[in-house]
């Protein structure tokens, strides 16, 4: 494994403090030895702020949130910065939010300014940008930002570092003998365990996101073959066991056929604009036929979309079957919807394309 995204949560950088920013760094130092490439994302601007403060609470105010982002960003990085000179390496900082995946060009930007930073030995250190981000554009959290980046770069390895040990079978707070998964090599898992299973949310204040935001990050990377690992990172030399192959957390094998870079970015980088449902015959010809939709299979249209975004399909159970790039906005495909195309072109003759989602812009989930 030559090319590797470790994730670093808000709770590491505060439980571990100094102790678990020098052994991350001193890990990542061995890894460089090795010959790979290492890119950091790491949670911990606003945790950052809160300890300059000492706030007991995180605020839920967004412009609050903006300015403890600000105060602790570069606090963050000077930690860092100090950290990697021991080791004589240099650092750089990106700051993304949900518009620069949004924008392909913008995204191919994002793309080729790492992979130039790797190249000059650099070691990127990415983050969400928390002093402009507001609802509307923000990714969420830094566990569907680290699968982005990691599929995106073509990484052999994401290892998300957490406080827990790994992906339990069920609530270790409620069952005491709850037990470690140790290896998922089943993609139909994890989106059932996503529905029905264990999904513990973070109860640390300064933190945003849980276990399903972690299994999400597990679907991104395995539709993109990249392998994860949930591991504990206050484990001593956790990073060195996971890439020695030790069996340390819950680690994500993935199987079978791996989707292009354009549609990764359909898939996981635009933000999803809406939601049609779909028929079983549609689901069939899409899942098993490898067809596109047409508006005979569409059925309901959720949201407030324009042509060219991306949308959900999902079955008459709500199930998420799909996404693609849509012809057409959800005005016009209420218009539309459930009608053969001789019919559509009575009620909108200039329409040139028959399809709702093209196959060439649609991604089987």
């Amino acid at each position: 494994m030559k090319r590797i995204v470790i994730k670093v949560g808000s709770h590491l950088i505060t439980l571990g403090k100094e102790q678990f920013i020098s052994s991350l760094v001193a890990q990542i130092h061995e890894l460089k030895k090795l010959g790979c490439e290492v890119i950091l994302v790491s949670s911990g601007a606003i945790a950052s702020g809160i300890m300059e403060y000492d706030i007991n609470f995180r605020p839920s105010n967004v412009v609050e949130k903006q300015v403890l982002a600000s105060i602790g960003q570069p606090l963050l990085m000077f930690r860092y910065i100090e950290k990697f000179k021991k080791y004589g390496y240099k650092v750089a900082q990106i700051l993304l939010t949900r518009e620069d995946f949004d924008n392909r060009q913008r995204y191919l930007n994002v793309r080729n300014t790492l992979r130039k930073l790797l190249d000059w030995g650099v070691i990127p250190i990415i983050n969400e940008n928390d002093t402009v981000a507001t609802e509307e554009i923000k990714l969420g959290d830094n566990d569907t930002l680290s699968a982005i980046v990691a599929c995106k770069l073509n990484a052999d390895l994401l290892i998300i570092l957490t406080d827990v040990d790994g992906v339990y079978d069920k609530d270790p707070n409620q069952y005491p003998d709850a037990k470690i998964i140790p290896e998922v090599t089943d993609f139909n898992w994890i989106k059932k365990f996503c529905m029905t299973k264990y999904i513990a949310k973070s109860t640390f204040f300064c933190g945003t996101g849980g276990m399903k935001t972690k299994l999400v990050a597990a679907q991104m990377c395995w539709l993109s073959g990249v392998e994860l690992v949930i591991a504990n990172g206050l484990r001593p030399a956790v990073i060195l066991d996971i890439y020695n192959g030790k069996n340390v957390g819950t680690r994500f094998s993935p199987k079978g056929k791996v989707i292009t870079s354009r549609k990764q970015w359909i898939a996981f980088g635009k933000k999803i604009a809406g939601k049609i449902v779909i028929d079983s015959g549609a689901v069939k010809a899409i899942t098993l036929m490898n067809k596109s939709l047409l508006p005979s299979g569409v059925k309901t249209v959720e949201g407030n979309f324009s042509a060219g975004d991306v949308v959900s399909l999902c079955d008459e159970t709500g199930q998420e079957i799909a996404r693609g790039i849509t012809n057409f906005s959800s005005s016009m495909l209420e218009k539309i919807k459930n009608k053969k195309t001789s019919e559509i072109k009575k009620i909108f003759p200039e329409i040139t394309v028959e399809e709702v989602v093209h196959k060439d812009n649609l991604v089987v989930l």
